[in-house]
């Protein structure tokens, strides 16, 4: 596929996705009416407006944003496009952090609980991939030691839920298993963001690095940039963003592992120019898939992360298809 302008491609994303704002921002089961909800405080439209729709659609552009970031982020640093937060466990170790907070009762302790939980668990996650697969590790490597994490938190989050001290506790568990937006408040925005938003700064500002990278590591440090400190906030940036992310939406995949494939083409197959573009890409794929749960006629609403699984699973077997047919 030819590679359009950069900066065509980004405002291009940018129209798509504020169009796809205003097309949730107008789903629900009551019809707004927008003077009302824009200029008249306190109306009952402008309370679902500002306190109901308008959290849940931005959750979902930020929450989007990071996962389509990290997962072009992981693919730049191991050099393999089957790295993603969901595929290698960074997300189910996230999860798993959050899980532990709530088993534990120690979100309701601190408003920071919650958050620190997901991103202890995802950098550990990152680490471990590090040491296991490492930046020379194939893709066989990366799966494999991705199964092993992911099946061991897997493991230890079944074994919370078992032991689950009350059934609130097993809803909530269960909750971040499955991944949703539905009842997210402002709150929940105002906590994440500045965490997600500090992670996107860190990665981004590795773009270069990871262009550089392509070359090999010698290549790289011979280039004049500093391998190690550059590692580290890509861990610190993917840990940051994707544990905040995890914390308030779940366990959503293959958005990491899908968008840096839709976009890498369009951006000539560079890592730098990759990771703006996976961020504004995953937010608006996120949220399209937020208005799709939101448009099936279910009487309970569909989990999102149930819709990303169904939309990412068949490409992930389109890849294993492509790549068998390439060995061939």
């Amino acid at each position: 596929m030819r590679p359009i302008a950069y900066h065509w491609l980004l405002a291009g994303l940018a129209a798509a996705l504020l169009l796809a704002l205003g097309l949730v921002l107008q789903q629900g089961p009551m019809t707004l009416n927008w003077q009302a909800a824009l200029f008249e405080a306190g109306s009952v439209d402008a309370t679902i407006l500002w306190q109901v729709r308008l959290p849940r659609a931005l959750l979902a552009v930020a929450v989007g944003a990071t996962l389509g970031l990290a997962g072009a982020a992981l693919q730049g640093l191991l050099r393999n496009p089957l790295a993603g937060p969901d595929l290698i466990g960074v997300t189910s170790c996230a999860a798993f952090g959050a899980v532990i907070t709530l088993y534990f009762g120690l979100a309701g302790l601190a408003w920071f609980a919650l958050p620190a939980g997901g991103m202890v668990g995802a950098a550990l996650a990152v680490l471990l991939i590090w040491l296991l697969a490492g930046s020379r590790g194939g893709a066989l490597i990366l799966i494999l030691a991705g199964i092993a994490i992911s099946s061991m938190v897997s493991a230890l989050t079944a074994l919370a839920l078992s032991l689950a001290p009350n059934p609130f506790a097993m809803s909530e568990i269960v909750y971040w298993l499955l991944g949703s937006l539905a009842n997210r408040s402002g709150a929940d925005l105002a906590i994440s963001l500045p965490f997600m938003a500090t992670g996107w700064v860190l990665l981004l500002s590795c773009g270069r690095y990871l262009d550089a990278l392509t070359l090999g590591e010698e290549s790289a440090r011979t280039l004049g940039f500093p391998a190690s400190a550059a590692r580290w906030r890509l861990v610190i940036g993917v840990a940051l963003s994707v544990g905040a992310a995890v914390s308030v939406s779940g366990n959503i995949g293959f958005i990491g592992l899908v968008v840096p494939h839709l976009m890498r083409p369009w951006v000539g197959h560079r890592p730098g120019r990759l990771l703006a573009a996976s961020a504004l890409a995953g937010a608006l794929l996120l949220l399209l898939a937020d208005l799709l749960v939101q448009w099936f006629p279910t009487t309970q609403e569909l989990k999102l992360g149930v819709i990303t699984a169904l939309l990412g699973g068949p490409f992930f077997l389109h890849l294993v298809y492509s790549a068998r047919s390439r060995a061939a």
